[in-house]
């Protein structure tokens, strides 16, 4: 259905209480529904409600939990109940005022046939999920604007340092280099076994792993200090080898060609990039998103009106987020801006790779 076929419906939005559901809302949803909207706390996404009031408008015929990751350019509908086309409407018609890029909708109750009548479209089942962030088997997304070109697979890391590697094997399946059946387990810890500064990857030494992995994919890292990144939380003396091993990296980066640009790489640049059909391998800070201060690798590979959309390797099941919140998940340019400023010292860094 086109958005201008759809009739507006006006919705309730309240805040989701877990302990104090109101009675409309009580009426509509099965209890199994509930007991997984309070089995973890969702507080850290804003959970709210979105309701249809019936026509009497002392109760309600359609409901919807809704949530999003903070600092992200969409909403999440963890199930939808009552009358779901209703539901889903309100909730579209939510985003809409908000000026949002998208609606997801998570697979636990949601049938196909009801998904498709609301515009959504299907996402690509995981090939893999995060350590410990179970999910639906299914998930749908509705565009707000032009629909995305491209869906990558979503690979979510197996480990909690692995994020460089399965970005860069995302970025390259996506890309056609690599069949998305070959993302497994041991492409992912062989891959960061190659780029890894121990424990975590770094700009330079990813950069020449992807490089060595490839050799006809092009490849520029961007790191805007010469000093050792990533290190500061060790002891001197761990530091003291890492710092050995990231020089290395560097020495190799310029035997084999690979460039580094010592110029943070800005949303613009981002966006020119993915328009040349390049993906970014963008080193963030998860404190934005998840509320700790972690640095972290996302890949950026399609861009929507005011926001930059992103594969996200890793979800916080302990908020509730899914596969579903980290496919396809757009950030608005001044949100994506400050998360790439990663650690005390507000280091930039990136690798970009071209089409092989």
């Amino acid at each position: 259905m086109s958005s201008q076929q759809e009739a507006p419906v006006k919705g309730i939005v309240v805040e989701f209480e877990p302990d104090a559901s109101p009675d409309p809302l009580r009426r509509l949803v099965r209890q199994d529904v509930l007991e997984r909207w309070q089995a973890v706390d969702r507080s850290p996404h804003t959970p709210h409600i979105v309701a249809v009031a019936a026509a009497d408008g002392q109760d309600w015929v359609a409901a919807a939990l809704v949530t999003a990751r903070p600092h992200t350019a969409y909403l999440k509908i963890v199930d939808a109940v009552g009358d779901v086309p209703s539901a889903l409407t309100a909730v579209i018609d939510h985003a809409r005022r908000r000026e949002l890029a998208q609606v997801k909708w998570e697979g636990w109750t949601a049938s196909p046939e009801d998904a498709a009548a609301a515009g959504f479209a299907p996402l690509r089942p995981p090939l893999a999920l995060s350590e410990g962030a179970e999910g639906p088997a299914t998930g749908y997304v509705r565009w707000l604007h032009d629909r995305v070109a491209g869906e990558p697979p979503y690979y979510g890391q197996t480990t909690h340092f692995t994020c460089g590697a399965v970005t860069a094997l995302i970025a390259q399946a996506h890309a056609g280099a690599v069949p998305s059946e070959a993302l497994d387990r041991r492409s992912e810890l062989t891959l960061w076994r190659e780029a890894t500064n121990f424990l975590a990857c770094e700009p330079v030494g990813l950069g020449v792993a992807v490089h060595r992995r490839w050799p006809s994919s092009p490849v520029t890292v961007h790191l805007d200090t010469d000093r050792p990144v990533l290190i500061d939380h060790h002891a001197q003396g761990e530091q003291e080898w890492r710092a050995v091993l990231q020089s290395a990296s560097r020495t190799e980066a310029e035997r084999i060609g690979v460039p580094i640009d010592p110029n943070p790489l800005s949303t613009r640049a981002i966006r020119e990039a993915v328009g040349r059909q390049e993906n970014v391998l963008l080193l963030v800070s998860l404190a934005g998103m998840q509320g700790f201060d972690v640095p972290h690798w996302v890949l950026c590979h399609g861009v929507a009106p005011g926001a930059i959309v992103i594969e996200d390797p890793w979800a916080n099941a302990a908020t509730g987020d899914t596969w579903v919140d980290a496919h396809l998940l757009p950030i608005p340019d001044p949100s994506l801006d400050t998360m790439s400023t990663v650690s005390v010292d507000g280091i930039h860094g990136a690798v970009t790779i071209g089409r092989p």
